[in-house]
């Protein structure tokens, strides 16, 4: 009866720790999708409002032009900017 007794209760021990780190895991992963979920929204939030176009430098000055191309960059490398505005805005800046 011994051995039954200990068998039993190390399969209780092996069954609850199994649950333990089950339990722990859903809850990580439910916190993951839960911040992905929140900056997938934000995102569409902030997606429909278009950001202003740049002001038109002066037809001459290239360092103008230069400096509005690196704004232009740096927007679209924090997600601002799409791709398609931003080939937009490069477009106007360029042809000015």
């Amino acid at each position: 009866m011994p051995g039954l007794l200990r068998g039993v209760a190390r399969t209780a021990v092996v069954a609850g720790t199994a649950t333990a780190v089950s339990n722990r895991v859903s809850r990580r992963q439910g916190g993951r999708w839960a911040a992905q979920e929140s900056q997938g929204y934000e995102q569409q939030q902030a997606a429909p409002a278009p950001p202003p176009a740049p002001a038109q430098p002066p037809a001459g000055d290239m360092s103008d032009r230069i400096a509005q191309l690196k704004e232009l960059g740096a927007l679209k490398e924090q997600g601002i900017l799409t791709e398609a505005e931003f080939a937009e805005q490069k477009s106007r800046i360029l042809s000015s």
